[in-house]
């Protein structure tokens, strides 16, 4: 079969195609006209997405392309279900190009699975086994499941998990290419990973639960920077988190009214068992701050808040540490990747009051009221060392349904950034 081949001109289209039309096609593929000498990003991806909607098995790229024309292209022609293959133009960045498109499969590939498919210790045993498939013996890892969490005092990950059948689980992934076990940790990514969230007793509607396998894109995300990373032949000491639980009902769910005492003391009302993302991040956030890194970043698709803010195109971006959140904006803006800062001050952490513990996991009320993102992250501070620490609420991860730049599914927007954070980070 011959290959289709897609290029970029800055000639106008001819007038057959249509008045100012943006693509047209020759006997071998397709071509995208661009207004100047701009990258003209959402262009090439409004072509792209037309391109993707003929089914093909595959493109190729050639002639002048830059890298971020070729990313922009490949973000929207990468279809959730049987995505065609890209062959990237022959150009300089062609091997970055390729480490950076895996990691986007995997990534959305993993969001994009069935829950059924995807339980808890399957999303921790996939995301091991694509990161040692990488880096060969540099990586080790362990599992903590179900019982075993309450045992060890994980109490945040196994109350969510402990409603469903599939046992929860905690992933501690170690990526060490320095060959010294005592070698410093210099940084820990920590992922939500609720497979599928119900809500719990604090139930969601049936749209609202529709999307929820996306609800591990945390999980998924941070997995994927880290494989870019490795993928890129980092040099630095990374460990990974994932936090994973299924939050559903049952005679063994977590209830309404429940206090959850953590591992450093701090007592937690439950109020909502719909804001359970917050309380599996504080099992990771805890066990991050324990290697001493000064760098640790937690990604999680954890408040509507933060999509009411930002819609779905932008990442929230909330630290107490200036010069951190300063140097992921930083990196963000480096990769061409649009992540946003919101406001976390001290005070966020009191946001969440109760009567019966020190804190309560949300406030009783829809969506949390108002500032409900800040006051996630309030609450995700009691459980972190607030210098070099990162979160991120991922507003942007998933799209359930296709725009005329972005197919349905998962983004796996992020993933570029994070790596960068990792390579680049100085406190």
């Amino acid at each position: 079969m011959a290959e289709f081949t897609v290029s970029l001109s800055r000639n106008s289209a001819e007038a057959v195609w249509g008045e100012s039309a943006k693509l047209s096609f020759t006997e071998s593929g397709a071509i995208i006209h661009l207004p100047d000498d701009k990258l003209n990003e959402r262009l090439i991806q409004q072509a792209a997405r037309k391109l993707d909607g003929l089914s093909l098995p595959a493109v190729t790229l050639s002639g002048d392309w830059h890298k971020e024309q070729q990313w922009a292209f490949a973000l929207s022609f990468t279809r959730a279900r049987k995505p065609a293959s890209i062959k990237w133009a022959e150009t300089a960045d062609k091997e970055a190009l390729e480490q950076e498109y895996s990691a986007l499969l995997f990534t959305r590939q993993l969001v994009n699975e069935t829950p059924e498919d995807l339980s808890p210790e399957t999303l921790a045993t996939r995301a091991a086994q694509w990161l040692k498939s990488l880096g060969g013996d540099k990586v080790t890892y362990s599992m903590t499941v179900g019982e075993d969490l309450k045992e060890q005092g994980w109490i945040g990950i196994y109350n969510v998990g402990r409603g469903s059948e599939r046992p929860p689980a905690m992933l501690v992934l170690d990526y060490n290419p320095t060959g010294n076990a005592d070698a410093p940790v210099d940084a820990v990514l920590v992922g939500k990973g609720i497979t599928f969230d119900s809500g719990g007793y604090s139930i969601k509607s049936s749209e609202g639960m529709l999307d929820m396998k996306c609800d591990m894109g945390g999980a998924a995300t941070v997995t994927g920077a880290l494989g870019l990373s490795i993928s890129q032949g980092s040099e630095k000491r990374i460990q990974l988190i994932l936090c994973c639980a299924e939050n559903l009902i049952s005679g063994h769910a977590y209830k309404l009214g429940d206090v959850l005492t953590y591992k450093n003391g701090v007592t937690v009302e439950v109020v909502n068992t719909d804001a359970e993302g917050r309380l599996v991040l504080a099992d990771g956030l805890m066990a991050a701050t324990e290697t001493g890194a000064p760098l640790i970043i937690d990604a999680a698709t954890l408040t509507g808040a933060a999509v009411v803010a930002l819609g779905s195109d932008y990442h929230g971006v909330f630290s107490l540490d200036d010069n951190a959140r300063e140097q992921m904006l930083k990196a963000a803006k480096a990769e061409n990747e649009r992540f946003w800062p919101l406001p976390l001050e001290d005070f966020h952490a009191e946001r969440c009051p109760s009567a019966f513990a020190d804190t309560a996991n949300s406030r009783p009320m829809k969506g949390g009221g108002g500032g409900g993102a800040s006051n996630a992250a309030g609450f995700l501070s009691r459980f972190v060392k607030p210098e070099g620490w990162v979160h991120l609420d991922l507003a942007a991860a998933y799209h359930g349904g296709a725009t005329s730049e972005m197919p349905v599914g998962a983004t796996a927007k992020g993933i570029r950034s994070i790596a960068r954070m990792l390579k680049d980070f100085s406190a």
